[in-house]
């Protein structure tokens, strides 16, 4: 349960524990104006709503799913503005995953470059090593 100090809102810590997200970090999303600034106290802590923990907590799941600082703040442009379509979500959407798929696929390039070269390798005792040679070779 998030800890509620007075009727204002969230400070920042329980922010930081309830979602998850490092004081640190809510501190630059909010420098990057992809948080709002929070209302402070009159001892100049940060209080924040219960909107700004929903937007922190969405930033965070978008995060985890690898979208970028700017893929976010189109979403949350879209959403502040009110005149989004799913359709326009999906477009975004579908252009990540496209992304992500890309990635995969150099990944398992890289992976299966990796095992080529450490199944040349007779892990011997003497300086000459395949996987070196292979580092050395010019494109």
């Amino acid at each position: 349960m998030v800890e509620i100090t007075n009727t204002r809102g969230y400070p920042i810590g329980a922010m930081s524990k309830h979602t998850g997200v490092n004081i640190e970090t809510i501190r630059y999303y909010e420098r990057i104006e992809i948080m709002p600034k929070p209302d402070r106290t009159t001892g100049g802590n940060r209080q924040y709503n219960h909107d700004q923990l929903k937007r922190l907590s969405f930033i965070k799941r978008s995060r985890e799913l690898g979208f970028s600082i700017e893929e976010i703040r189109a979403m949350l442009e879209m959403v502040d503005r009110r005149d989004f379509t799913c359709g326009e979500v999906h477009t975004l959407t579908t252009e990540h995953l496209a992304s992500v798929k890309e990635k995969i696929a150099a990944l398992h390039r890289l992976e299966d470059a990796l095992e080529k070269m450490a199944s040349e390798c007779s892990r011997g005792d003497v300086p000459d090593c395949p996987i070196l040679d292979t580092l050395f070779e010019v494109a």
